[in-house]
This record gives structure tokens, sequence and C-alpha cells, in this order.
């Protein structure tokens, strides 16, 4: 597996501390590492298609779009 992919699905993953009353456990959020994953896809898009007169990418713009990813 690409490295990135697995610094992105760490980013989605989250802690939590031993309590009183539960064990110490990890929880991968699905949602959180796609949207990493397209917002990753945007940039590269973006950076290698250019930027419209605003300097909003437009290629990374359809794919946050399409994904529904906010900006």
């Amino acid at each position: 597996m690409n490295e990135r992919i697995r610094e992105l699905a760490e980013q989605a993953t989250k802690h939590y501390p031993a309590t009183a009353s539960s064990g110490e456990f990890w929880a991968f959020d699905k949602e959180k590492f796609a949207e990493l994953i397209v917002r990753e896809c945007a940039k590269i898009a973006d950076d290698g298609y250019g930027a419209d007169h605003f300097g909003n990418g437009i290629a990374g713009y359809q794919l946050l779009n399409h994904f529904g990813v906010k900006r």
C-alpha cells in the first residue's frame, strides 16, 4: 500500500484512552478517510490542471463537488 494512504488512514483513526468503565480502543472513521482521499485527489488534479482566474482549481472543484466534500 502507498505510504500516503497509510498516513491518511492514520489521520482517520481516533484513539480513545482507557477509562474506568472501558478499555482503550481505536475507531476508524470511514467517512473521514474517504474525505481525505477525495481532498488529496482534488489537490493533485488542481496542481496538474491549473486554476481559473479566481485561483480555483476546476478539476479539483469538480471532484469535491461530485463527492459532496465542502471546499
